[in-house]
């Protein structure tokens, strides 16, 4: 990723922020099927990038019917998914995907591995992004890029990310936006 951070949008307002950054690239967490197109259209009115979270678009399943729709229909840059189908879908279409994974434990981050060794996404979303020392293994472990997000709320953990490997940090928090401004 060529910013160091992604900003996430959960609302028409924090979108249209967005909007208005320098920012190319966005991720639009949670929306309404419906306002899938409005913001498709915004965005490519203002030259932006969009990531989509297909799994918390309401209305549609995340599956891989669901992914071919919304990549031959929007064409979005990136889908963010827990589901294998939904990022095999995107990989075969050519859009970036990435795989969202959960540090919850030990158990889950082996079914997480194994599950990325299959399907192999473009990228990782590492959940929660504060904990760097697990950035820095599944990094190791899996050599594929990480996205940090979730609980980093400062300008320190955004920082200890990067440097425990991450290749950007994806954050609803407008005021981290404004201090990594490209």
């Amino acid at each position: 990723m060529e910013q160091k951070i992604l900003p996430a949008s959960t609302t028409m307002k924090e979108f249209e922020q967005f909007l208005k950054s320098p920012y190319k690239i966005g991720v639009f967490l949670d929306m309404h099927i419906a306002q899938l197109k409005n913001v498709n259209q915004m965005a490519k009115a203002c030259n932006k990038k969009m990531i989509y979270h297909v799994d918390m678009i309401h209305g549609i399943k995340s599956d891989d019917y669901a992914t071919e729709y919304i990549c031959q229909e929007y064409k979005p840059f990136g889908l963010i998914s827990t589901k294998s189908s939904v990022i095999l879908k995107a990989k075969q279409k050519g859009v970036i995907a990435i795989q969202r994974i959960f540090l919850i434990d030990s158990h889950a981050l082996e079914k997480s591995y194994k599950l990325i060794e299959k399907t192999k996404p473009d990228y990782i979303e590492v959940m929660p992004g504060a904990m760097p020392w697990m950035i820095e293994e599944v990094n190791q472990r899996l050599n594929t890029p990480i996205l940090a997000g979730g609980l980093i709320r400062s300008k320190e953990e955004v920082e200890n990310a990067l440097k425990a490997g991450a290749s950007a940090i994806t954050t609803s928090k407008m005021d981290l936006w404004e201090i990594f401004y490209d």
